[in-house]
Order: structure tokens, then C-alpha cells, then sequence
């Protein structure tokens, strides 16, 4: 079970500690700016696949979906500390801030290299967890401003991130449900990140695909399952996170229902 912990007195900084491995599918409306303390941390997005380990540093954007499993690593649990730059902080900095836009916004997740200026303000910040009386207003800001300063310093077109505070317009569903399908994301995520209402979502995409959304997402998170065990020679137990279950229990259940035959099974229906 995952071990969130914020401070009582701001919510700008928070650790988050895991025993086991967990996973979650996610899609933060606030970028992460991100320590990994110790551990391992996979993210898996729909063209790209990342593994960080300890020391790691990095940007992850807001509204990318990704599935994240996090996993102690070398006897130490996974540990980390997380600086969320949310879109009200980012508008008032900007405010009286001119942003670079020399290039075009860059939704990808930003490995950011160890220098003393990342490790300085993450070493800042670790003891706001452990504050007895309230963090005073004018800190937080500077803190704030402090990270934006950084990143904008090491970073030189993350203006063109962080002061992006365009809402999703209506794409294609289509190409996204084809590129998405694996991630475990309510309905409402994934109507509010193709432009739309969750009705206006359920409609257009019946229109498209002639089944409800949670059956076609089942569906084909099980042929992705299926071409892995059989063509990839995976595990069950390798697979059933990256294609959208959260236990194997229920992937084993599910696989049997829809194939009519276990997961365990399917090498000997091959041959």
C-alpha cells in the first residue's frame, strides 16, 4: 500500500513511499516535478516507455496518461518526493513573467540531470514534511519560484510547458482510444482529454466503434494480452499491469472468459 505523506501546512511538496510494488494508471491535471529517492519507478505511455531509478530527477506534464509501477529496488522501498506545479501557481508566475516560446509545447516526460541546483532545492524542501506550524505564505511562494527558476534555467524552451494552460480540444477519438486502450483511466478522463463531456464521449464513440467503451476497452486489453503470451513468450504475471489489469486474479479470470481457456494454457494451444 502506497504512503502518502504532506505536510499539514502546504500543498506544494510531498513524499510518497511504496513497500511493494504498485501500480497506477494516471493523469495528473499539475506537473510533477519529481526526486526518486530510492527504488524504481517504470512509466509507460502510448509511444514510449521510461525507467528511473534513485537520484533520478525529472518534469512529468499534466494531462499525459500514463501507467506508472513503482517497486523497491536493492533492499531500500520506493521512495520519492514530488513538487506539484499546479496550473493557478504557474498563471500567477507568469503573470509578471514573459515566457520563452521559442519552440512548440513538448508533452513528453523531461529527465532532468544532476546538478546542485536540482539537489540543493529538493535537500530544501524534504523538511516542510516534517513542519510543526504553518509554512508562512511568502516561503511558499519563493519555493515555488524558486523551482520555476530552476527549471526555466536548466530547461530553456520549458516555458513553452509551463505556461501552456490550454485546455484539451476535441482530437480524433479514434486514434486516441487506439493508442490509450491499456490504460486503466475512468471514462471521464478520457472523455475530458478527447475534448468532450462524458455523454458527448459515450455517444461519438458507440458511433465509431458499435460497442460500449468498457467492453471494447476489455476486449482489446485481452488480444493485447494474448499477442504477448503467444508471440512474445511473456509470463502472465510480466504482462498484467502493462495491459491495463490491476490484479492477476482478475486478468486470469477475464482471459478465461473471453479465450475459454487460462493464460497458463495458451503455449500448449499453439503447438
Amino acid at each position: 500500500m502506497a504512503k502518502r505523506n504532506y505536510s499539514r501546512f502546504t500543498d506544494l511538496v510531498w513524499t510518497v513511499t511504496e513497500e511493494g510494488i504498485f501500480k497506477d494508471d494516471l493523469s495528473f491535471e499539475f506537473h510533477s516535478f519529481v526526486l526518486i529517492i530510492s527504488g524504481e519507478m517504470k512509466v509507460i505511455q502510448a509511444e514510449r516507455t521510461y525507467i528511473f531509478g534513485a537520484d533520478s530527477m525529472l518534469l512529468f506534464p499534466r494531462n499525459q496518461i500514463s501507467t506508472v509501477i513503482k517497486q523497491p529496488m536493492n533492499n531500500l522501498p520506493y521512495q520519492a518526493v514530488v513538487f506539484g506545479l499546479t496550473v493557478d501557481k504557474l498563471k500567477a508566475f507568469y503573470a509578471n513573467e514573459r515566457p520563452n516560446l521559442t519552440a512548440p509545447p513538448d508533452s513528453s516526460v523531461r529527465i532532468l540531470n544532476k546538478q546542485p541546483l536540482l539537489e540543493s532545492f529538493f535537500a530544501s524542501v524534504i523538511p516542510y514534511l516534517n513542519l510543526e506550524q504553518p509554512l508562512p505564505e511568502k516561503i511558499a511562494e519563493l519555493k515555488l519560484y524558486e523551482a520555476i527558476s530552476i527549471l526555466r534555467s536548466i530547461e530553456p524552451d520549458i516555458d513553452s510547458v509551463l505556461s501552456d494552460f490550454s485546455e484539451p480540444g476535441k482530437i480524433n477519438l479514434v486514434d486516441f482510444m487506439e493508442k490509450h486502450f491499456k490504460f486503466n483511466m475512468p471514462l471521464e478522463k478520457f472523455a475530458y482529454l478527447t475534448g468532450r463531456s462524458l455523454s458527448t464521449f459515450i455517444r461519438d464513440f458507440k458511433k465509431a466503434f458499435k460497442i460500449t467503451p468498457q467492453r471494447w476497452l476489455t476486449i482489446k486489453r485481452l488480444e493485447l494480452a494474448h499477442f504477448q503470451l503467444s508471440k512474445k513468450e511473456k509470463k502472465a504475471t510480466e504482462i498484467y499491469l502493462e495491459t491495463g489489469f490491476e490484479n492477476l486474479s482478475h486478468f486470469s479470470f477475464a482471459f478465461k472468459k473471453h479465450f475459454g481457456y487460462p493464460p497458463s494454457e495458451i503455449l500448449g494451444k499453439l503447438t
